[in-house]
């Protein structure tokens, strides 16, 4: 007999619903607080990201640079086993929680994880790494010879910029306390060359009028372009060669 069954049922009861409120409240709280700020690159590349799970079906997935989205829930809802990880106590100042999914405190770009995965995802967290060499060096070590990785990020063909947010013309962003990069072909070229990886899939979105990411008037909804149109986004679909 378990210990559970040894407690009367009402004590179970008043126990279970105290459990529930802790969870319903900050929920209803959040739904509360809701307002509408702005449009993001969300739909794009969680778009992205489910589709190449459809193709690839992978048994496990690192999700890198969680923060505190529902992306690693998601996933696992999907059958692979999820493993969630983020730099909370350089990025996150003040801390980190997220409610969605358990989130290991790990720095991608030193990290401490041994074992690999079928799929390795990192969304929207590369362009704040400064040391984003060291972080995708370790995005391929973590991934499983012959699995996957899928990187999305701000992006510019022929240009590599250390901060957009520092930009003439950029919407937002200028009192933020970390730097969004943009990358180019140059950067991609040598990830791939570095670790011994190739390009499966890649997509070019057009978020913005101006030339990189955050430069000018939003573009709503984006618009896929191609390498020779205007472009500041793009969804990385690379593969680990065994």
């Amino acid at each position: 007999m378990s210990i559970t069954a040894l407690i009367p049922k009402p004590a179970r009861r008043a126990a279970r619903n105290a459990l529930n409120s802790l969870i319903t409240q900050p929920c209803r709280e959040e739904f509360d607080r809701q307002s509408f700020d702005r449009f993001n690159e969300r739909p794009v590349e969680f778009g992205f990201v489910f589709a190449k799970i459809a193709q690839i079906y992978p048994k496990s997935v690192l999700d890198v640079g969680t923060g505190t989205t529902a992306l690693p829930h998601l996933m696992r809802s999907c059958g692979p086993v999820v493993t969630a990880i983020d730099n909370v106590k350089d990025y996150w100042p003040t801390g980190m929680v997220n409610r969605h999914y358990w989130v290991l405190d790990d720095d991608i770009t030193q990290t401490k994880l041994t074992m690999q995965w079928d799929l390795v995802t990192c969304v929207s967290v590369l362009e704040h790494i400064q040391a984003f060499d060291d972080a995708v060096r370790n995005l391929f070590r973590l991934t499983k010879p012959g699995g996957h990785v899928i990187i999305t990020c701000p992006y510019n063909e022929r240009e590599y910029c250390p901060n957009c947010y520092e930009l003439p013309q950029s919407a937002y962003g200028q009192d933020a306390a970390y730097v969004t990069q943009s990358f180019s072909r140059k950067q991609l070229d040598r990830w791939c060359s570095d670790n011994n990886a190739q390009v499966i899939d890649q997509e070019h979105w057009r978020f913005w009028d101006g030339e990189l990411w955050t430069q000018g008037k939003q573009v709503i909804p984006p618009v896929r372009t191609s390498p020779y149109q205007s472009h500041q986004l793009t969804c990385l679909l690379l593969r680990k060669l065994a």
